[in-house]
């Protein structure tokens, strides 16, 4: 009796060191895969180009431009080989006077001889010209010139008006133009010049303050940062606030955020992260509209208080601060989102863990569904909600199936679980794209314009003090 006591202790103990280390292999696993995740986003470049398909449906799937890729609704990120392929290639030498606009202004330096040398050295007489050929071109750069406009106002009388009235004589003073800001000195050629340099160049206010300072012109970053915003208020919010009405009244809308850090601002720590909103039309506007819109923050109550007014579908990416929108407005979810977590997965597979694993067979589903949305491009809105509805929807129950299956098989916090619970928690958002041909299967047009607002970005911290 005592043996076999001994024998269920031992299998007892058995059992609970073998679930011990079961637990602890799945802490290991994550730990390895976390330790990846991050020296991946370090060292490796961000490419999403699969390695798995073959040529035509990487062409496919991964577009030569981001123009037709918003086009074509497909994966986000560009392959390195596409990148490459879009890098100019290196001008030869003599090569840049081809290569420039047909509308820049070309100045002809003619040069002849003079006239004491167009005599023939044989004595007969004085040459005449054959012809000419161009031999080189330069490029001159004139430096931005500063001018002085001063306005004189002609004062007009009557004289007939004068010898007959007693009273005060009748004066008529010539009509003065607008003024873009009263009682400044400020142009319209000023202004835009120096909001050019400040949001297209990165050059901040006091860069431009010292070169204005060189030429002798007192323009200090106070005075250029207050006829930025003065300007903006005057005449730029009035044409946002039409372009956001109109905005509002479309059906279709993509809407996503990027966070960045504000240094200065008002009751937050430089630490802490604001964000750049961008809402815009999708693929059925006759005019695009993209409007950005900044806030201290990613609250739920943003999107809701631009929205105001709007009724229809809205792409997304998942992110909680669309959550507590009113019922008019239909979420839709974004399925380059829900790829780029199963991509994540597999990089953090090695290299003969990736063909067959889970991570690579969630990442095809989206790509099939990519696809079909390539080869629908050029369709009509109604043969596209046809042809999704015969093609893509079994394809979608399949995912949904194979998601399900997973639930109770990956663990929650590994990169694959995350796709999974990602894929499993937007499905209701993800199927909405069914409903009707004008909407798309992503969020990338907004991508473009995240895109379009870090190029034009100089810093990836901003002051709201004038700079």
């Amino acid at each position: 009796m005592e043996n076999m006591a001994s024998i269920d202790d031992l299998r007892l103990e058995n059992a609970s060191l073998k679930a011990e280390l079961a637990e602890v292999r799945t802490q290991l696993d994550w730990l390895i895969e976390q330790l990846s995740s991050a020296k991946r986003k370090l060292f490796e470049p961000s490419s999403e180009k699969s390695i798995y398909l073959d040529g035509n449906i990487q062409m496919g799937l991964f577009p030569d431009s981001l123009v037709d890729l918003a086009a074509l609704g497909g994966p986000e990120t560009i392959s390195a080989d596409d990148q490459t392929q879009q890098k100019q290639k290196p001008v030869k030498h003599g090569e840049m006077g081809t290569r420039l606009p047909s509308n820049v202004p070309v100045e002809t330096i003619e040069i002849e001889l003079p006239e004491e040398k167009r005599e023939c050295p044989q004595g007969h007489g004085p040459m005449r010209p054959i012809g000419k050929e161009v031999v080189r071109r330069e490029v001159k750069i004139t430096p931005a010139s500063v001018t002085v406009i001063e306005y004189v106002r002609y004062s007009y009388a009557c004289e007939p008006c004068e010898e007959v009235s007693e009273d005060t004589p009748l004066i008529v003073k010539a009509e003065l133009p607008p003024q873009v800001i009263k009682g400044s000195m400020c142009s319209p050629e000023a202004v835009a010049h120096i909001a050019v340099q400040k949001c297209v160049m990165g050059t901040p206010l006091y860069r431009q303050e010292q070169e204005f300072k060189r030429g002798g012109i007192p323009f200090t970053r106070q005075i250029m940062a207050s006829w930025m915003i003065r300007c903006s208020e005057d005449y730029l919010e009035p044409i946002y606030d039409a372009l956001h009405r109109l905005l509002c009244s479309h059906k279709f809308l993509h809407s996503d955020g990027t966070t960045f850090q504000v240094l200065r601002e008002p009751g937050k720590k430089p630490q802490s992260q604001s964000c750049m909103w961008v809402y815009r039309t999708s693929c059925d506007a006759q005019n695009p509209i993209i409007l950005y819109e900044y806030q201290p923050d990613k609250k739920q109550g943003r999107a809701y208080e631009f929205l105001k007014g709007f009724v229809g579908y809205l792409m997304t990416d998942g992110s909680s601060s669309y959550s507590g929108l009113p019922d008019c407005i239909l979420l839709v979810g974004c399925f380059s989102h829900t790829r780029r977590y199963f991509i994540d997965a597999l990089k953090c597979l090695k290299e003969h863990e990736r063909p067959g694993s889970l991570a690579l067979t969630g990442k095809e589903y989206c790509d099939k569904i990519f696809t079909i949305e390539r080869d629908i491009k050029d369709k009509t809105y109604d043969e596209r909600y046809a042809i999704r509805n015969d093609e893509a929807a079994p394809v979608l129950d399949e995912f949904k199936a194979w998601l399900d299956s997973l639930q109770t098989h990956v663990a929650p916090k590994s990169k694959l679980g995350k796709a999974v619970t990602y894929a499993l928690n937007q499905w209701k958002y993800l199927i909405r794209y069914l409903l009707d041909g004008r909407i798309e299967c992503s969020n990338n047009r907004c991508l473009l314009s995240l895109l379009f607002y870090s190029e034009h970005s100089s810093k990836p911290s901003y002051s709201l003090i004038p700079a």
